[in-house]
């Protein structure tokens, strides 16, 4: 709505400076909670960066190993020692962070196992075999354990994301809209009150000459 549509009547004026009252509370709202959201998301960015990087070194380790593994029994032996598929079954729980839902893994099952816990003979399973399965279970034991927090942090990202611009949208649209229209009513007031006084003026002296004639 520009000045030139805001009627010039005390009432649109009152209403467009509550409306500008309501906007600059919410201005400030949205401002507490963008530090807030910063704040958080800067907690969590170096633990997610730390596990970032010691995932990269377990992938790296897992796949080396895999390929070590691969060149002994090669692709088809492998799906034969990892036959039958595991199993795994975790507990999540949903939760808030800042109003934003999340999910959080209550008491992440432990994934690496012995040779014996897995199943596997240890001599058609071999020491390549068998390396490969732990750094694989590793990996996957790190994946786990920042699936939560990886989710968390793009939550975060993306309610930043959308509390600047709604920050934006009322700090440098909004705002200044009404602004204008608050100044364009009230001058179109004080003009529409000067003229008035002058019609009153005229008035007077018209009617103290009609008298005095």
């Amino acid at each position: 709505m520009s000045a030139a549509q805001l009627a010039p009547t005390r009432m649109s004026l009152l209403r467009a400076r509550r409306r500008l009252e309501r906007v600059r509370r919410g201005t400030a709202l949205l401002r507490r909670k963008r530090e807030a959201l910063v704040r958080e998301f800067f907690r969590l960015a170096q633990p997610a960066a730390d596990a970032r990087g010691a995932i990269d070194e377990r992938a790296a380790r897992a796949y080396e190993a895999l390929l070590e593994a691969l060149a002994v029994h090669g692709g088809g032996g492998l799906a034969t020692i990892g036959a039958p598929p595991r199993e795994l079954l975790l507990d999540v729980r949903p939760g808030q962070v800042w109003g934003l839902a999340v999910s959080e893994i209550v008491a992440p099952p432990r994934l690496v196992r012995t040779l014996a816990a897995r199943g596997t003979a240890p001599g058609p399973t071999g020491p390549a075999a068998a390396a490969a399965a732990e750094r694989f279970e590793e990996l996957l034991q790190l994946l786990l354990e920042a699936a939560p927090r990886e989710a968390l942090i793009r939550r975060l990202g993306d309610a930043l994301a959308q509390t600047s611009r709604q920050l934006n949208t009322l700090e440098w649209r909004v705002a200044p809209e009404l602004e204008t229209q608050i100044t364009a009513t009230r001058r179109a007031l004080d003009e529409r009150e000067r003229e008035e006084h002058l019609r009153l003026r005229h008035l007077r002296r018209t009617a103290g000459r009609t008298s005095a004639g």
